[in-house]
Formats: C-alpha cells, structure tokens, sequence
C-alpha cells in the first residue's frame, strides 16, 4: 500500500513540473550493469554483474542558461548475478525517480547529479526479502546530439540497505551503470 502511495506521489510531482511554461519532454532507454554492493556471505561466492535495461520518461525544465531540473520516470531492471554453485541471476525490477540537477558545460554537453527514489515492482525471488523503497544517488553526463536526440551515461550508487530480510545480517545496496539513448520531442 506504501509502495503504490510513493507511486502516486512521485507521478504526480512529475506530471506537476511539466506544467512549467517551457520544458522539453522525452523518451530514453538503455543498459543497465547492475551489481549490488555491501557485504557477502563467507563462502556462498561472488556478486558479479548482470545486464539489463531500462526505459521511460524525462523532462527537462530550464531555471536559467546553464541549469535545468531534470526529473525522469524509468522502468530499471537492475540485480546481480550470484556465483554460487553455478550461476544464477538476481532480477530486481524498479520504477526509479531521479530529480537531478543538470549544468550546460558545453554546446550539447552537460553534467547531471541528484538523488533517485526507486520503487521495487517484482523480483525473480521472494520479493518479500528485499526492501520496497531503494534510495541512490545519481551521477553522469549527457550529450545532445540534435534538438531531438541526446545520450548519456550515468552511474547510481546506492544510499540504502535493499535487503529486508533479518536472517541477513549484511547491508546491500543497488549499483547501477547506465548507457542511455533518447528522443526529445
């Protein structure tokens, strides 16, 4: 019930700032490698790397030459891959809400950072063990291309424990690197 109230909360603020007077609204999507970072078990092997995507909205709302706000609304496919007896792969599907501030260095090319609110939606496992709300912090850069494509490259650290489960006694945080290409309309 939480979890879809931060839901509605988070589509609302988006929806919200693009009522601002001028904005530009796009679409993005990429790769994820995603690794969950924090402690390990002696003995039940490695977390490694797992590929996935993600896909949504952004918008981006000018407060001046240099600075916009820059809100999205993705779909993340994030985890680990767990060595562990063979392999298996640890699937943690997101709805993700970063609010980043981004600054123009140059003619099409900026940094961003700020931090992201994620909503876990489903898991390969008992989603029960792991945690609702994911809290990071997101960092990278962008470049425009045209007035309607741009990529970028981002990097989110996780701030929060993701595991709910009391038998782990380890804390564990989402790491994700994004490749991202868009389409501004």
């Amino acid at each position: 019930m939480i979890h879809r109230s931060l839901l509605l909360i988070a589509l609302g603020f988006t929806l919200s700032t693009l009522s601002a007077q001028e904005f530009d609204f796009g679409v993005k999507g990429g790769i994820n490698v995603a690794s969950i970072g924090g402690g390990t078990y002696a003995g039940l092997g490695g977390l490694g790397s797992k590929i996935g995507f993600h896909v949504g909205a952004v918008a981006a709302i000018p407060i001046s030459d240099k600075f916009a706000a820059q809100p999205e609304l993705l779909f993340s496919s994030q985890g680990t891959k767990w060595n562990f007896v063979g392999s298996s792969n640890l699937r943690l599907d997101y709805i993700n809400l970063p609010i980043l501030a981004k600054y123009s260095i140059l003619e099409g090319l900026s940094v961003e950072a700020g931090p992201q609110l994620g909503i876990l939606l489903a898991s390969n496992v008992d989603k029960e063990d792991y945690k609702g709300i994911d809290v990071a912090f997101a960092i990278g850069a962008s470049y425009r291309l045209t007035d309607a494509i741009f990529f970028s490259l981002r990097y989110n650290k996780g701030l929060s424990d993701i595991n709910n489960n009391d038998a782990i006694t380890v804390s564990n945080q989402n790491n994700v690197l994004q490749i991202s290409a868009g389409y501004a309309f």
